[in-house]
């Protein structure tokens, strides 16, 4: 039996196996070296490139600066940026102070009862519009001085509406504001005594036809001048067809319009089903397949006669108040016994009405003002003013025994 004698001492396998470690170590360690030396490189290589890059970046900066700089209307480009960016909040602050006048039509009553002002104050500046007025009040026959002239002005606060929205088209797509015309040259609402309010939508102008695509047309450039005009004469005639395609115009002052029924017209607009290309509007109020107005305010709704199918039409304003706390919303702090400019006996009184912010925003269109008799006015256009004011009536007489007597007194 062969056996295997081990001649090296125990302590020597142990010094093979260090060195045999550390000689791995070494060589691991090398490694590593290796490793970090090129990763120090690279980084290095980076941040050089980078800082090359960042040199020339400084370098163009500067020279772009300079130049910048050299331009003299630089404060003015720069401040009608800054203006431009405001632009969006500048337009949803923005407050119209013409439609006081509307406003006023509506609130004055209209009748024997005649309300005129003497002088007047608006005040846009806080939360909620104000009007402060002088005023003098004739009941149109004797006891001239009535004092329910006043408590029923003070009284119908509560029957103020108003309106706002958009006209749209027949595809439902929105018309600027700026294509539409609701009154004529005296200020006064379009309306038809049997159809109601309409407007006239300027549908030939740039930008007003939201639905119309415009054609890109070009002229050869061997044509003449005279051949050219003729072309584009002829191009236009061609874009006037296409923007009122689908559409009945007529002419007002001298203008290419559709007229636009802001009243609908239930009995026309009318159907249980809704048929294509034909004006449509159901007993919701939905209508479609015309132009026509997109109240913000008013509800329109129909019920059916079971027995002759006729529909019967109503219409509600819930939500837009224009004087929104009623007859609270008007404060009379002065009265007295006058007479007018005619020496008529006249009521002298001063009154504060406190308005709803949103008759007055920019960004609502086509306000209208209704008073407690569905009187209405265009508050975004002219009107007619000069019935409203007149001069301020005088105080009584000490010795004027008919303004003081109380007989002239309707009410207290």
């Amino acid at each position: 039996m062969a056996r295997e004698i081990n001649l090296v001492p125990d302590i020597k396998e142990e010094m093979i196996k260090a060195l045999k470690l550390r000689n791995f170590i070494f060589f691991v360690c090398i490694i590593v070296a290796s490793v970090s030396v090129g990763v120090i490189l690279l980084f290095a290589t980076i941040a050089g490139g980078q800082q090359a890059i960042a040199d020339g970046n400084k370098t163009k900066i500067e020279t772009m600066s300079k130049k910048l700089k050299s331009y003299g209307d630089l404060t003015d480009f720069l401040t009608i940026r800054d203006q431009l960016t405001n632009l969006s909040s500048i337009s949803k602050n923005k407050k119209l102070l013409s439609r006081s006048f509307g406003i006023l039509t509506a609130l004055l009553p209209k009748g024997a009862d005649v309300i005129k002002i003497s002088e007047l104050n608006i005040d846009l500046t806080g939360t909620q519009p104000t009007i402060t007025f002088d005023a003098q009040a004739n009941a149109g026959e004797p006891p001239y001085i009535d004092y329910n002239v006043l408590d029923s002005f003070k009284k119908s606060m509560q029957y103020m509406r108003y309106d706002y929205g958009n006209y749209v088209d027949k595809n439902g797509n929105t018309i600027p504001a700026y294509c539409i015309i609701e009154s004529g040259n005296d200020g006064a609402t379009f309306s038809d005594a049997e159809r109601g309010n309409y407007a006239y939508w300027l549908i030939t102008g740039e930008g007003c036809n939201p639905s119309y695509e415009p054609l890109e047309v070009t002229n050869s450039e061997d044509e003449d001048d005279e051949e050219a005009a003729k072309a584009d004469e002829a191009l236009s005639e061609a874009e006037v067809y296409r923007r009122t395609e689908g559409y009945t115009t007529e002419t007002y002052d001298d203008q290419t319009v559709v007229k636009i029924w802001r009243t609908p017209q239930f009995s026309d607009w009318y159907k249980t089903e809704e048929v294509e290309g034909e004006p449509y509007m159901n007993l919701s109020g939905a209508v479609s397949g015309v132009e026509h107005f997109e109240s913000e305010c008013i509800r329109y709704s129909g019920v059916e006669n079971p027995n002759t199918g006729a529909v019967s039409w109503s219409s509600t304003n819930e939500s837009c108040y224009l004087v929104p706390d009623g007859s609270d919303g008007i404060r009379i702090t002065d009265s007295s016994n006058g007479r007018d400019s005619s020496d008529e006996l006249v009521l002298r009184f001063s009154a504060t009405i406190t308005l709803t912010p949103e008759v007055y925003k920019f960004s609502n269109h086509h306000v209208l003002s209704f008073g407690p008799s569905g009187r209405y006015n265009v508050t975004d256009s002219y009107v007619q003013i000069q019935d409203m004011f007149t001069q301020r009536a005088s105080d009584c007489d000490p010795n004027d025994t008919s303004c003081n007597d109380s007989k002239n007194r309707g009410g207290n």
